[in-house]
């Protein structure tokens, strides 16, 4: 198992946050692996929901399938995902801050192959930490803009 923890403080209500970023259809706007989702997409998923989505992870593409685990709205929403070559599970939690909230992303994840799980740390990993820190780089410009 893999982990990857990144966080950001975002200039805009806790519970805005929440509900953009579980709304699947918001996902190809900030996060750079996401490329499509089918499914539920146009409103936050409840428990037992689930979505697809086709990704580029470390520059492989993949599908996903993800359902929601838990949701404890404004502050936890839990996923669990498919893929081919393994799978994981993404935790988004919010807390809020004297200017907004803070967002923590946590992703765990597994892979199936053996030369996958020892190209991990070397290749993969690294990779997925850069997406995912530009990915709330993004997520903090988009919903700071004016008028979102």
């Amino acid at each position: 198992m893999s982990r990857v923890f990144t966080s950001i403080a975002i200039a805009c209500p806790v519970g805005r946050v929440f509900a953009y970023v579980t709304t699947p259809g918001h996902w190809p706007e900030w996060h750079p692996s996401s490329l499509a989702v089918r499914g539920a997409t146009d409103h936050p998923l409840a428990v037992g929901e689930r979505v697809t989505e086709d990704i580029r992870v470390a520059g492989v593409r993949a599908t996903a399938e993800w359902t929601v685990r838990e949701r404890d709205e404004p502050r936890r929403w839990v996923i669990e995902g498919t893929v081919v070559r393994g799978g994981g599970v993404l935790t988004y939690t919010l807390s809020p801050t004297p200017v907004g909230a803070l967002f923590e992303r946590e992703f765990v994840y597994t892979l199936a192959s053996p030369l996958l799980r020892l190209l991990d740390p070397l290749v993969i990993r690294p990779r997925i930490v850069a997406e995912s820190r530009r990915a709330l780089a993004r997520l903090r410009r988009r919903l700071e803009q004016p008028g979102r």
